[in-house]
């Protein structure tokens, strides 16, 4: 415990310093009865837009999604995946004065799926055949899109507004169209980026007219977007997975090399699966399962760091930063190794967050010394790319809930746009284990566990999470960002939960991530030199990164009758309500 105290009094300029960057941020945003956050202000305000009508979470989160379709297609998608988790009211049918039932907790996975034709060599024999980047790039790349399934089976089950007042801001705004944002454009921009969209006719065609990519402010309309929006508000998922919208999809494939079938398409279904749930510190988290991978790491490191005195340590002190990156690496290397699909294997789920499993990890941790990664899982270590994927977070008027995450995987996906269509398709099949012993997209050295199989979902890292107490909805979490989603979340809860950081303040603060491999931690800018130093002394590899994560966050204040709303100041989002 004396090595405990010393190393509190060492981080006590870190913890002033922290306190007064805290106190510089501005205060989140104030609204009484409705609020989103997103990743882009008009996808936010499609989703406010539902609630002033009356409609609910639900209603708001689909009408946002659809949105960020049009508004935001560098992650924003019809063509890709992802998760949804919702808290909502259990009394909201009841009858006035009827008992208080416990809110229902809902973890919806629209997750991608392998087509049909995929098999565990998929990717190698391309690279035999000289193809380099099948897997990230172009029409093989694409996995069987699970969003307009997901969104529509979640207004259908749970939404109040009709298909056609939920879309209808989606579609008014790919046929109207709309300025080009700073961050799509800078993206547009990017090298790899433009290299990759222009390989393709109708890619290059919407995004880079006259082969120039699109500016700051230029007017984007996407007529064949709006024309397949319309086909899914008239005829629901028949709209998309059968149908003109379908046959255009399965023409793309056959002429590009991909393997979506027209059976892929039509036997798509979304799954509601029982979510992960715990507590912490007198609140319970409740988050996505596999194949999210966020929930059962978030556990994890929760539990293992636990068993140390943060709080004393301080916030973003190197101490705790240390503490931080050992339980990153620890429940990463569980995570490579254990978690996959869970509808075609039986996944270790209970030992991974058994007392016993996360006593023997945290009993491992020194406070004075790094792990080597390689003692934890001997793998070659790679070299990490970029990721993108968006967040929105939504709290209607009777305290339901909704945090969703949802991704093309890389930025604009497979780079293929569906010609007549209007939708970018997702490079989702990088996130198998694609090559053995080989790192994805991100950096990722995954398992046979999640190797391609036909059917199944790849793991993902996205983590939706809501915090509930006994008052109910308490937080609603969620950011993009690959594997440094998990850490992001872990971070802005400990801020808001341990250290007693405003919603703003914890968004905003320095982040770091270690995902084991490569067993380096990369830091955000501002952090202090002396914390820089103390993580090398304890033998960490550390590498400045230039930005971690896009966060999107709403804070309840009941005792208030305020929501307050804090949208990432790294990415372009806003905070919308009412």
């Amino acid at each position: 415990m004396l090595d405990l105290r010393v190393l509190a009094w060492l981080s006590a300029v870190w913890i002033v310093f922290a306190g007064r960057a805290a106190g510089a941020d501005p205060p989140a945003v104030e609204t009484k009865h409705g609020m989103v956050v997103a990743a882009e202000p008009l996808a936010a305000e499609a989703g406010v837009e539902m609630l002033r009508r009356g409609g609910n979470a639900i209603d708001a989160a689909v009408a946002t999604g659809f949105a960020l379709a049009v508004t935001y297609p560098v992650a924003g998608n019809l063509g890709g995946g992802g998760f949804l988790l919702a808290v909502l009211p259990a009394n909201a049918e009841e009858p006035e004065g009827a008992p208080a039932r416990e809110p229902r907790r809902i973890a919806l996975d629209f997750r991608e799926t392998a087509p049909a034709l995929a098999h565990p060599r998929l990717f190698v024999e391309a690279k035999e055949r000289g193809v380099e980047s099948a897997s990230t790039l172009g029409h093989l790349a694409a996995g069987v899109p699970g969003s307009v399934a997901g969104l529509l089976h979640a207004l259908e089950q749970w939404g109040s507004l009709d298909r056609a007042t939920v879309l209808a801001p989606a579609i008014r705004l790919a046929h109207e169209g709309f300025a080009v944002p700073r961050r799509t454009a800078d993206f547009l921009r990017d090298p790899d980026i433009a290299a990759g969209m222009r390989s393709f006719e109708s890619t290059a065609d919407l995004f880079y007219p006259g082969g120039e990519p699109l500016a700051e402010g230029a007017l984007l309309r996407q007529p064949d977007l709006a024309r397949t929006l319309e086909r899914i508000a008239t005829q629901g998922r028949s709209g998309f997975y059968s149908g003109e919208t379908a046959e255009r999809i399965v023409a793309e494939m056959a002429r590009g090399g991909g393997i979506v079938s027209r059976s892929d398409l039509l036997e798509y279904q979304p799954v509601e699966r029982p979510p992960i749930e715990f507590a912490f510190h007198g609140v319970r988290l409740v988050t996505m399962p596999p194949p999210s991978s966020g929930g059962v790491c978030l556990q994890q490191m929760l539990a293992i760091l636990d068993r140390f005195p943060l709080r004393e340590l301080g916030h973003n002190s190197s101490a705790t930063l240390h503490l931080l990156a050992e339980a990153m690496r620890r429940s990463f290397a569980d995570r490579n190794r254990f978690l996959g699909d869970p509808d075609d294997q039986a996944l270790p789920l209970a030992e991974l967050r058994s007392a016993r499993r996360l006593d023997a990890l945290a009993s491992t941790i020194r406070l004075d010394l790094a792990t080597p990664s390689e003692t934890l899982l001997d793998t070659p270590l790679p070299s990490p790319e970029g990721e993108q994927t968006t967040h929105y977070s939504v709290v209607d008027a009777w305290g339901g809930a909704v945090s969703v995450t949802t991704t093309l995987n890389g930025a604009f996906g497979s780079k293929v746009l569906v010609p007549g269509a209007g939708f970018l398709l997702n490079n989702e099949m990088d996130d198998f284990t694609t090559h053995p012993g080989q790192p994805n997209l991100y950096g990722l050295v995954q398992g046979a566990v999640n190797d391609v199989r036909a059917g199944r979902r790849p793991l993902s890292s996205m983590t939706p999470t809501i915090v509930l107490d006994d008052r109910g909805v308490r937080h609603v979490l969620g950011t993009p960002g690959g594997p440094t989603i998990i850490t992001n979340v872990l971070q802005v809860f400990l801020a808001l939960e341990v250290f007693d950081l405003e919603p703003q303040a914890a968004v905003n603060s320095p982040k770091i991530h270690h995902q084991c491999l490569p067993d380096r931690i990369d830091i955000e800018p501002g952090l202090p030199l002396d914390v820089w130093d103390g993580l090398r002394r304890r033998g960490h590899a550390v590498r400045e990164r230039e930005s971690i994560g896009d966060f999107q966050l709403i804070s309840r204040r009941p005792e208030r009758g305020l929501l307050l709303g804090a949208s990432d100041p790294r990415g372009g989002g806003a905070v919308r309500g009412y």
